[in-house]
């Protein structure tokens, strides 16, 4: 149990205003309002799924800023050490555009917003003593160096408190280059226990960039990771630890929108790893809630609760009465 019955997982990371345009941005079409950021993502998935859990960032002082900690007090997260900017900076914006076919394109708003400012005294105050786990991205640290600090000095305060740090690496090219991204996440992914990333971007956190997926993954585990996940999208996922690696197919569904896909996934499988379950149970928790994600139209809206899950099971067609 956490002091006072305090969040057990905490998050940290940009909350932004998100809007959906319903046809071409060209064209002026309607925009569907909502909120979105990967660890928020993470928090509202957990929650859902009956974990007390806390976010912590930055948001403008301003009707967005306003919009995200509402809307993430309503799922039931804890928002209490979230800050809100009271130096004119604005709450980041995301503006999302569906393309052809299942395509969509993503613009951010984000440079100097004020969940890029968030500093090491904005985290630490949420890190006590009890904690379970900590949530970071490799988004985080991209934001700005105050940014990249607060994360750095989570991991190293969670790590003191014996708690599970958690790091997804969720490259954004659009932040920063493959070089600079690297230099900052290789000695954060060297204080994580569980990392989290696709094949395609385990060079950015292993010491030998050179290595092919497997002999990468074994020397992550190798030099302490205590388990390493890799994401395949549609083709499911593996997680290894240092007794050995167990994969998992996605779950079929209907694809409705792949975005916060892999977010879903991370809540799932943190809680399954909260729940005390092991390597086989944690990925089909994850692969579950990653189905429920894509299946949905929203970064998070169709996050599953936990009676929810079930329904994967039962028949296609099958009417509930």
């Amino acid at each position: 149990m956490t002091a006072a019955g305090g969040p057990e997982v905490v998050t940290i990371g940009e909350t932004m205003a998100a809007l959906r345009a319903t046809g071409p941005i060209r064209l002026g079409p309607a925009m569907e309002l909502s909120v979105a950021g990967a660890e928020s993502n993470v928090a509202i998935g957990l929650a859902r799924l009956g974990h007390r859990v806390g976010w912590v960032g930055r948001v403008g002082d301003d009707a967005f800023g306003t919009l995200v900690l509402r809307t993430l007090r309503a799922e039931e997260v804890d928002v209490t050490h979230a800050r809100v900017d009271t130096d004119g900076r604005a709450t980041g914006l995301l503006v999302r555009e569906d393309s052809i076919g299942d395509l969509a394109k993503v613009a951010y708003y984000r440079a100097g917003s004020a969940g890029s400012t968030i500093r090491p005294e904005d985290v630490l105050p949420a890190l006590r003593p009890g904690l379970r786990v900590l949530h970071l991205t490799g988004i985080t640290p991209a934001l700005g160096p105050s940014a990249a600090e607060a994360a750095a000095a989570a991991a190293t305060r969670a790590g003191e408190l014996g708690a599970l740090v958690c790091l997804d690496v969720n490259y954004r090219a659009g932040l920063w280059n493959p070089e600079r991204a690297r230099r900052l996440l290789l000695p954060l992914a060297r204080t994580a226990d569980l990392l989290v990333a696709s094949a395609d971007e385990l060079h950015l956190v292993s010491d030998d960039p050179g290595l092919d997926e497997s002999d990468a993954v074994a020397a992550l585990v190798a030099r302490g990771r205590r388990e390493v996940v890799v994401t395949r999208g549609g083709d499911g996922a593996s997680a290894t630890d240092a007794h050995g690696t167990v994969s998992v197919a996605a779950r079929p569904v209907r694809v409705d929108d792949v975005i916060g896909a892999g977010d879903a996934f991370v809540a799932g499988y943190l809680s399954a790893l909260l729940d005390g379950l092991d390597l086989a149970a944690r990925l089909q928790r994850a692969a579950s809630t990653g189905a429920f994600a894509v299946a949905g139209r929203g970064d998070w809206e169709g996050l599953p609760t936990r009676a929810d899950l079930a329904l994967l099971d039962q028949p296609a067609g099958t009417t509930l009465r």
